[in-house]
């Protein structure tokens, strides 16, 4: 008789979320039939009473925005990359308490491997929020030893470097309006833009040459940005790539079992139309 297992996706809205897409054809795939995987709709403030309330049934929760930060200050266990990052996606059941971890870097780490990309120059993020992070975390698993962060608002990059800090990645921050674009493109390795579209528009020209470029936008598809990068013979990783990527790593901490990465690819793709390749 299969046990019944639950898990989610917790965030605020949660309605649109592709996260039950590939979990629940992980469990297929996997024949865990008696588990399920839900939205449930909770924001930060809401977050520590949710936890509190689930289950010996549950065994991990997927958090998106606004409650990663949230997510991590609940956990009476957390991997050191979650707290270099600041933030959890990850919740697991860890005996009567949770473990916090941070799979978003093992998206940018596996979505940028899976188009080839080797660690080589220094890397270069657009934005300051979590994902930036997320990213800067990434790049020091991919063996890029420096960084530059470029932020329209100077007091955003704290956290950034702090991050930079504890995984022991140089970061430099530069101002948005006085970059020099063209300049910082030359000798970066690859691109992690995380703001939106219309505020990298203007600098598409410039951005175009970078070699290997992850867009964390993936809806409409291709950005501006992405545009230009194929245009010029660039690779381009999007954040449908991330995604997926990242939920490798929950499935594997949520089942103990290697995650069906070809199934899950190909249910995120049957799900947004075919839109981008997703390799693996």
């Amino acid at each position: 008789m299969p046990i019944d297992r639950r898990a989610a996706v917790v965030g605020s809205p949660v309605a649109h979320s592709l996260s039950p897409v590939l979990h629940g054809a992980a469990y297929r795939a996997l024949g865990l039939t008696g588990w399920t995987y839900e939205r449930v709709e909770a924001d930060a403030a809401a977050l520590p009473a949710l936890v509190s309330s689930l289950d010996e049934s549950w065994v991990g929760l997927s958090v998106t925005m606004p409650g990663k930060q949230a997510a991590l200050s609940v956990a009476t266990d957390a991997t050191a990359r979650s707290v270099a990052v600041g933030a959890a996606n990850t919740l697991v059941r860890l005996g009567s308490g949770w473990r916090a971890d941070c799979t978003d870097v093992d998206g940018v780490v596996g979505a940028l491997r899976a188009v080839g990309f080797a660690g080589s120059g220094y890397g270069l993020v657009l934005g300051a929020g979590g994902t930036a992070c997320a990213a800067l975390a990434a790049f020091a698993d991919l063996g890029i030893a420096s960084a530059y962060v470029v932020v329209r608002e100077q007091a955003r990059a704290e956290q950034a470097v702090r991050c930079g800090s504890k995984l022991g990645l140089p970061v430099e921050v530069v101002h948005w309006a006085s970059a020099s674009w063209q300049t910082l493109v030359r000798d970066a390795g690859v691109v992690v833009n995380t703001t939106p579209p219309a505020a990298v528009e203007p600098h598409v020209s410039s951005l175009a040459s970078a070699p290997c470029v992850l867009d964390v936008i993936y809806h409409p598809w291709p950005t501006p940005l992405a545009a230009a990068v194929e245009g010029a013979g660039g690779r381009v990783v999007t954040g449908l790539d991330m995604l997926l990527h990242q939920a490798f790593g929950q499935v594997e901490q949520f089942t103990g079992r290697p995650a069906p990465r070809e199934a899950m690819r190909d249910a995120l793709s049957e799900a947004t139309g075919g839109e981008v390749p997703l390799p693996l």
